[in-house]
Formats: C-alpha cells, sequence, structure tokens
C-alpha cells in the first residue's frame, strides 16, 4: 500500500480523541470514513499517534548527562520523577521542570528533559500520575488516569516540584518551567500558584483562569500552534487579562503548525521549523530570565 496522505480532518478527529470525548473505536470508525477504509484507517492512525520508537533524540546513557530516579513530597504523598543535568557543570545551575502531556512521563518527555540539562540547567521532569501510581505503559490508560487526577492536588504538586528544585545544593535556587499540552496547560496554573516560579514557558497549553492573572509572578512565553483552534480561541482573553495586570509576556504563534508541534515522536504532526523556532527561543528565554 501506498503511504496514505493524512489530511487536517484526520488530525483534528485524533486531536478530538485524544483531547475530547471521542473514544478510540469512535476515532477509527471516524478516520475509516475519511480514508475510505479500515486498511487505510489502520495505515494512518500509527503516523498521527506518537511512537515511543522514535523517543530518544538524547540517549539516556549520554556521557554528557547524568540522570537518576528522584522523589519529592508532594501534596498527599511522594511524588516520583526523573532528574537529569550536565556531567561537566561547576557549581549551582538553574533549574527547569518539564510538565508532561496527558500522556503522562513517558520516553519522550525524559527526552526532552536531557535536551533541557544539555543546555546547562537541572531539569526534573515528575510524574504528575504518582498519585495514581505512576504513569502505565497504556496511553489511553495514562489518558484517562490524567482526567481523574485532583486538580487542586496536581497543582500544589507541581509547586512542591518548585520548592524541591530550590532547596537543592546542586541548584541556584532559580526555577523555570516548560509544559507541553496537558502540561502546557499547568504551566500556567503553576505560574499562578507559584510566586517562586521564575519563568514559564506553556507550549499550547489552556490558559490559566483569568482571575488568578494578578497572582503570577513569572515571565511567560507562551506558543501556540496556528492550526490549534480549540487551545487559540482562549489567547485573546488571556492576552487581554495579561497586559491589564502588567505581567511580563510574549506570545508566538507559529501558523502552519498542528497542536502538539514540538513531539517529535507524532509523524504526522511534528512540525520540524516550528519546534526548532520554539525550542531555541524557550532556552534564550529561560537563560535570560533563570540567570
Amino acid at each position: 500500500m501506498a503511504r496514505p496522505e493524512i489530511t487536517q480532518a484526520m488530525i483534528d478527529a485524533y486531536d478530538e480523541y485524544t483531547h475530547l470525548t471521542l473514544d478510540r473505536r469512535g476515532f477509527m470508525d471516524k478516520l475509516t470514513r475519511l480514508t475510505g477504509s479500515a486498511a487505510a484507517a489502520a495505515a494512518v492512525a500509527p503516523l498521527i499517534a506518537a511512537s515511543s520508537a522514535r523517543a530518544a533524540m538524547v540517549a539516556a546513557d549520554d556521557a554528557r548527562i547524568a540522570g537518576e530516579e528522584v522523589s519529592f513530597e508532594g501534596a498527599s504523598g511522594p511524588v516520583s520523577g526523573y532528574l537529569v543535568k550536565p556531567t561537566a557543570a561547576e557549581g549551582p545551575m538553574p533549574a527547569v521542570i518539564v510538565i508532561h502531556e496527558n500522556r503522562g512521563l513517558n520516553e519522550h518527555i525524559r527526552d526532552v528533559a536531557r535536551r533541557v540539562a544539555l543546555e546547562g540547567f537541572v531539569a526534573l521532569a515528575p510524574d504528575f500520575l504518582s498519585p495514581a501510581g505512576g504513569t502505565p505503559d497504556d496511553e489511553d490508560r495514562a489518558r484517562e488516569m490524567i482526567g481523574q487526577l485532583d486538580a487542586a492536588q496536581t497543582r500544589q504538586n507541581a509547586a512542591a516540584a518548585v520548592t524541591y528544585l530550590m532547596e537543592r545544593d546542586d541548584t541556584t535556587g532559580k526555577v523555570g518551567a516548560v509544559g507541553f499540552c496537558w502540561g502546557g496547560g499547568l504551566a500556567n496554573d503553576l505560574a499562578a500558584a507559584s510566586p517562586e516560579l521564575a519563568a514559564a514557558v506553556p507550549y499550547y497549553g489552556r490558559q490559566a483562569n483569568l482571575d488568578e492573572v494578578p497572582n503570577i509572578q513569572a515571565a511567560l512565553m507562551l506558543h501556540y500552534a496556528g492550526l490549534d483552534e480549540r487551545i487559540n480561541a482562549g489567547i485573546d482573553a488571556y492576552r487581554a487579562a495579561l497586559e491589564a495586570h502588567g505581567k511580563e509576556f510574549e506570545i508566538h504563534v507559529y501558523e502552519g503548525a498542528n497542536h502538539a508541534f514540538n513531539n517529535d515522536t507524532s509523524e504526522a504532526r511534528y512540525h520540524k521549523e516550528a519546534a526548532e523556532l520554539a525550542w531555541s527561543r524557550t532556552i534564550a528565554f529561560f537563560k535570560d530570565k533563570l540567570g
């Protein structure tokens, strides 16, 4: 079979499946209608979905970094996480929390944490599914578990991650956060919940509650995908609230890019140019704001 063409309608259907109300069977039924056959749908689905086989841009055993499993005290018990730092660093470094998508702490997010560490930061990728027993291998199950998390407790766990990093001997006490998709929304929430957070970079994430904008102390860099109508619907109101309260922020919209454009394990949605530009901006922002 020739490589099937992937349309925007197919990508939108996947977004509906992973973020809204469409279940797996409904997604495949819709994909079958869009592609014309069950066989074509079966061929297209893996191209849209994330693949753990393409997860590593920086190997876990790369000599330039050192990674370990850690645990810190959260709102109702321990929260596990993956902590990475550069091996050649001398003295304390600024720290960055890497907040996962609605699939939990998977290999892709561990890889992103390693990329952050290579830029000279102590990177911590918490598993926010720790209160539910940790991230499972099954992506569908992970998404279900994410939806069942207590939102207030999750915010407290994110704020606890800030405290944990501030108190480590190998950090300068300056902490930022970057989050993707569900994690982008949590990065916005964390900026409102933690006055100690110095910088936050949400990628295509739900905006913070507007009545909490006055609480934000962190500098914000907001990345959005031009084709992501669901998330982008909240941009104008968020911008207005941030401006009204004199917050430090910048907004970047990447035209032609889909939601999850940074996730290089999703062949159809990954947008190389947007991802590389957003990443270069993110790292420069953290180096500026975290010192």
